[in-house]
């Protein structure tokens, strides 16, 4: 295992984070909060940890897919370790493990809070937790990987890993080229976000948080109500992204290169629309007896189907009060989550698809055992690898979501929010139901609880398998021997 290329890298990440650690120092400074030298103080021991990392470069620079996960698991648990530090030494999150928690929450884009009161917190934690979330929405890997030097099949490898979805593919030929195109479409549809929030009368501090959560998909708020106090104009606006940002970012390079007719024919796009439609169809009928007319129960059926499903995780109401009917609708959304290649979290839509045009499959063999027919996604036929490894994916998801919630029943909550809050970690939604709804929070698990729901938030960020891999023997066994470059 080339080690020495996975700690160089580990230092790129740990020096990137340093950075990012100084917008909440210049929000401190905004603000004359004091809680800026925590964050400083952090940067400094980031960018400190990331330099003796690279003090002894890599001579060789390949490295293969499982190098490529270790890199990718290892990146995200120190990112959340180095990160939490500011929240917990500064006191605002007084317990270290709920410190970790609510970084790892928003690296991995959860939003599942420990905090009872968002509001008690300083303008530089605030901005560091949506920070949190748009970083770890596209990745810090895809980010360090435009503005890397290419090298070659290795740095697909990291993409491969980090970004969510059965397959990844290039959309140029260079990984570096196709990373810079993700970051500079992401980057832009944050800025058009901030500029529709402002003209909405959020102030520039507001705007700025909603839409890094937003396009994250992370759901992190700074009031205690989500976004129920805000003007329908502005939940429309964040209800509109929240959905944008749940589709396949390859639809937004085709229409940015022209290629509608293309973008509007992709499969996975038409099922991830009629199943919003479809749902915000049922929830609406559910609830329109609870709202005064029935525009607001459209606009808050839309919201939290937009919010759910693509796993960000704001609210508008407590929808844990909605009849049980809507309620099913909205875990199902839950479990389905947004597009492959997007920033949302969930099982994912092409999976789904795959996953169903199998068991199609398979039916129709009984009834014609001898006809001979490729599954077809995309126009294209689906290979074995594919329809293998989202069989693999599911199996391993419900076998990991039934011992999570095995584990955390141990606690001795009510079904329903052991069930929800498994189902908001490891899809990385955020709120959950009962204990866990939209009104309230994580912090009354135990210790154990919340470690097996750390690790459901990173394993469900991160498509499973890279932390999964950081347990295998043999991946123990061969990053502690000496390897071919120390």
């Amino acid at each position: 295992m080339n080690r020495a290329m996975i700690r160089n890298i580990l230092g790129s990440v740990l020096e990137i984070e340093a950075v990012l650690l100084l917008i909440p120092v210049i929000t401190a400074l905004c603000y004359g909060e004091n809680a800026g030298w925590y964050y400083l103080a952090t940067a400094a021991l980031c960018f400190l940890v990331g330099f003796l990392f690279k003090l002894r470069k890599a001579t060789d620079t390949v490295f293969y897919l499982k190098e490529g996960c270790v890199i990718t698991g290892l990146s995200w648990i120190l990112m959340s370790a180095f990160g939490c530090l500011p929240l917990w030494v500064s006191g605002e999150i007084p317990r270290f493990e709920d410190a970790l928690f609510e970084t790892i929450s928003g690296f991995t884009t959860t939003g599942a809070s420990i905090l009872p009161a968002v509001e008690d917190l300083t303008h530089a934690a605030l901005m560091w937790r949506s920070l949190t979330h748009w970083i770890g929405g596209m990745g810090v890997l895809v980010f360090l990987l435009a503005i890397m030097p290419s090298s070659g099949s290795s740095h697909m490898n990291i993409m491969r890993a980090e970004s969510p979805g059965p397959s990844v593919g290039k959309l140029v030929p260079k990984v570096r080229q196709t990373a810079a195109i993700l970051y500079l479409i992401y980057f832009a549809m944050t800025l058009l976000e901030i500029v529709l929030l402002l003209f909405g009368g959020m102030n520039a501090f507001e705007a700025i948080n909603s839409a890094l959560a937003t396009a994250g998909t992370g759901g992190f708020g700074f009031r205690n109500d989500s976004m129920g106090s805000f003007s329908p104009y502005l939940q429309w606006v964040i209800a509109v992204f929240m959905i944008l940002f749940g589709i396949n970012f390859n639809v937004y390079y085709l229409i940015l290169f022209g290629q509608i007719k293309r973008a509007l024919r992709c499969e996975e796009l038409r099922v991830y629309l009629l199943i919003i439609a479809g749902s915000v169809a049922i929830v609406f009928f559910n609830i329109i007896n609870m709202f005064s007319n029935a525009a607001d129960a459209l606009r808050h059926s839309v919201f939290t189907i937009g919010s759910l499903i693509s796993s960000t995780g704001f609210a508008t109401v407590d929808f844990d009060l909605w009849p049980s009917a809507a309620k099913t609708v909205l875990v199902g959304c839950m479990f389905v989550g947004a597009c492959a290649g997007s920033t949302g979290g969930g099982i994912k839509m092409s999976r789904i698809i795959i996953a169903v045009k199998t068991v199609v499959k398979e039916l129709n063999a009984y009834v014609h055992p001898k006809a001979v027919r490729k599954i077809q996604f995309e126009e294209k036929p689906v290979e074995h690898e594919v329809v293998r490894a989202v069989n693999v994916y599911i199996i391993t998801f419900f076998v990991l979501f039934v011992s999570s919630l095995l584990i955390i029943s141990f606690d001795g909550k009510d079904l329903v929010t052991n069930f929800t809050a498994v189902v908001a970690t490891i899809n990385n939604i955020g709120p959950g139901l009962n204990l866990v709804g939209p009104t309230a929070n994580f912090g009354h698990f135990s210790i154990l609880s919340k470690i097996v729901l750390m690790f459901n938030m990173l394993a469900g960020r991160l498509e499973l398998f890279p932390i999964l891999l950081l347990f295998h023997p043999g991946i123990i066994k061969e990053f502690f021997k000496k390897s071919r470059v120390g």
